[in-house]
């Protein structure tokens, strides 16, 4: 079987390009593509020739559309332990204090913020889109909202959590808002992510390090307080499986971008 992550190092550069590698299923995360992430960030840690990290999306439709729909999850049957399959998906999860440079070309959603908010700034192709399907579907988006609310203003952050699959924010949009930090030509997102790492990694990889530390510890606290309310909110808001499956299928395709 191909691995569903590739990892592609210069060692002359010290960057390593990481890449979702399922664009057949829109680079969505299964629970073996979920470990391979896990697997790569592990192993970035011990790799000193690693200075700085690109992630990137294949194919020209998707970054990630998040968790794949037809991944089964494993519960318990506790009402007090909830497994989330991708609550250890990203670099920081993982304790990797390396810098990660997001490359964003076509749609990111869903469970892609996890990914994205653990992301130290987002590079974006013109064709980049944003959005949260969460509520549109009967979930409550809370992981992905709570990474969003300390990526954006607030009202932005919940414009896009509330308005569900009704409405993606362009790369313009996410640029003016500073979600994004750049907006490349057509097809320079991963060339314009990849020369913004390799700057980084030019410098002393120990300040460096402890700047990425400093800036997440900045909103960690935050988000440690938030994320330990999210099992509850799922628990409480969630439509049952059965039914957010019937509202899937039965999705509009009709949508806007702002």
């Amino acid at each position: 079987m191909n691995p569903a992550v590739r990892t592609e190092t210069d060692k002359d550069t010290g960057v390593a390009v990481v890449t979702l590698d399922r664009p057949e299923r829109l680079n969505a995360i299964d629970l073996a593509m979920r470990d391979e992430l896990v697997a790569v960030w592990r192993e970035l840690r011990f790799d000193d020739t690693v200075r700085a990290v690109v992630l990137t999306g294949a194919g020209e439709r998707a970054f990630c559309t998040g968790l794949d729909r037809e991944a089964v999850v494993p519960q318990p049957s506790s009402p007090y332990m909830t497994d989330d399959p991708l609550l250890r998906v990203g670099p920081k999860a993982n304790d990797l204090w390396k810098p990660v440079v997001a490359a964003v070309r076509g749609m990111a959603c869903g469970g892609a913020f996890y990914l994205l908010g653990e992301a130290d700034f987002l590079v974006a192709d013109p064709s980049a889109t944003f959005f949260d399907p969460h509520t549109t579907y009967g979930m409550v988006s809370a992981y992905e909202s709570m990474l969003m609310a300390l990526r954006m203003p607030y009202a932005e952050a919940a414009r896009m959590a509330l308005m569900g699959s009704a409405e993606r924010m362009s790369a313009r949009r996410a640029h003016e808002i500073g979600f994004v930090s750049d907006v490349t030509e057509p097809g320079g997102a991963l060339a314009g992510a990849v020369d913004c790492a390799v700057v980084i990694a030019g410098y002393p990889p120990e300040g460096v390090q402890g700047t990425v530390r400093a800036l997440w510890a900045a909103k960690e606290a935050t988000l440690a307080h938030a994320f330990a309310q999210a099992p509850h909110l799922i628990a409480l808001g969630n439509l049952p499986g059965e039914r957010q499956t019937e509202l899937f299928r039965a999705r509009r395709r009709d949508h806007r971008v702002r």
